[in-house]
């Protein structure tokens, strides 16, 4: 067991892991809260900070054609697989500064402490800072992580941003070439497992008083866009039973989304990102565009829930003679942890003097990907209230450090043969 001795105190590398949260949180679109997205300069300015740190943790740093930052800290004997460790760099429009990053900045801490005392372990370190798992850009989740799975993006290099620019022109204009996307791919041989520490995004290990938790699962997920057609015309001169109001047809969509999943408490739906054309105060919505969001720890309610919505679109159109289109943005495939690394896990977590907590996640993450290709394993650090993807986000020193001291017990600990043995 670890010495606790040889671990930093807590409170005290938790300030440390929070100084450098804050420094990357400067480099953002803007207020309120940290906007960065795929392949733009704060992105650049991101991967600069993070391979500086790598490389002050005694890492190789590579950024690969995916744009994913990726560091490795040698094993005892060079070349030998890896345990790889990460999230992602991104973050959703006036996000907090935690979500994703956090998974980063606390293994690169753990390594350091490892660098600083001159020891190696018999399996290479890795941490990846996945480019874009939240597709704010170009509406491509799991970008970064995907072309490390070997399942690259390359039918998304044409999608365009809000301002034209095509994903492949972005990797370009990034010094990437889009068409090596392939070669971002990992090995399954090459690895031992996959580990991210996040924040739960979620109230439970708050209403417990918990630091942290391990996961068990990962939701499945479901986005599409909706598209409802209508008649656009004079606010003040048609009438109103022969009107085609897209807005009005979305409103009615739009609390189906609601109704739908408020019957089942295993089933959560968002719409989040609404649009109206034209768009003008005196005129009747000729075009109305909205997301719809579902998840579900089910993967059959999930598909019910999804051709339900959808037929009660198709009743909605046809009543108000509007025209439908139903796009399917992207499934996310939910997937458990395996359960040889969450022992590990919570191994770590007792030796801490915690009580263990195992918890299902009702967001989607990186690991989702990894799992194409290796074992998982998921540490939650509790979050203020439960609240993320807001600029209201927050977490403790205490509580950083302590998911630190727990990832370094685990590191120390970590037997790869773990896996052989549970079959």
């Amino acid at each position: 067991m670890t010495d606790p001795s040889s671990l930093p105190p807590a409170a005290d590398w938790g300030q440390d892991i929070l100084e450098r949260l804050e420094r990357l949180a400067r480099h953002s679109e803007g207020g309120p809260g940290v906007t960065r997205r795929l392949a733009t300069p704060e992105h650049r300015a991101v991967h600069g900070l993070l391979a500086d740190w790598m490389a002050e943790a005694g890492m190789t740093v590579r950024q690969d054609a995916a744009a994913n930052t990726c560091g490795r800290y040698e094993a005892s004997e060079p070349g030998a697989p890896a345990l790889m460790m990460g999230s992602h760099q991104d973050t959703v429009r006036q996000g907090g500064r935690y979500d994703g990053i956090l998974g980063v900045v606390v293994p690169l801490a753990c390594i350091k402490v490892l660098h600083d005392a001159g020891e190696r372990l018999p399996f290479a370190l890795e941490v990846v800072a996945f480019s874009d798992e939240e597709g704010l850009r170009f509406g491509t989740g799991l970008f970064g992580s995907a072309a490390v799975v070997g399942r690259p993006r390359i039918e998304d290099l044409e999608r365009r941003d809000d301002a034209g620019v095509s994903l492949a022109q972005a990797l370009r204009d990034f010094g990437l070439d889009p068409e090596a996307l392939p070669s971002a791919a990992r090995r399954p041989e090459e690895l031992h497992g996959f580990v991210e520490v996040h924040i739960e995004q979620g109230p439970v290990l708050e209403a417990e008083g918990l630091p942290v938790g391990i996961v068990t699962d990962i939701t499945h997920g479901a986005n599409m866009t909706v598209t409802l057609t209508g008649v656009a015309g004079h606010a003040g001169t048609v009438p109103m039973t022969r009107r085609q109001d897209a807005l009005a047809g979305a409103a009615e969509g739009i609390q189906a989304v609601e109704a739908r999943c408020r019957a089942s408490d295993r089933l959560v739906g968002t719409v989040g990102q609404i649009a109206v054309e034209p768009g003008a105060s005196n005129v009747i919505p000729g075009a109305c565009r909205f997301s719809v969001d579902l998840r579900s720890p089910d993967p059959a309610l999930l598909k019910d829930a999804a051709a339900d919505l959808e037929a009660r679109l198709a009743e909605i159109a046809e009543a108000r003679a509007l025209g439908l289109d139903v796009e399917r943005r992207y499934k996310l495939p939910g997937c458990p942890c395996s359960p040889w690394l969450m022992d590990q896990m919570e191994a770590a977590v007792v030796a801490e003097g915690i009580a263990p907590r195992r918890l299902f996640s009702g967001a989607g993450h990186d690991a989702m990907a990894l799992r194409e290709i290796t074992d998982i394993a998921m540490l939650f650090v509790r979050c203020a209230g439960g609240i993320s993807h807001n600029p209201a986000e927050a977490i403790t020193a205490g509580d950083a450090g302590t998911a630190a001291r727990v990832l370094l017990r685990f590191l120390r600990a970590f037997d790869p043969a773990g896996r052989a043995a549970a079959g």
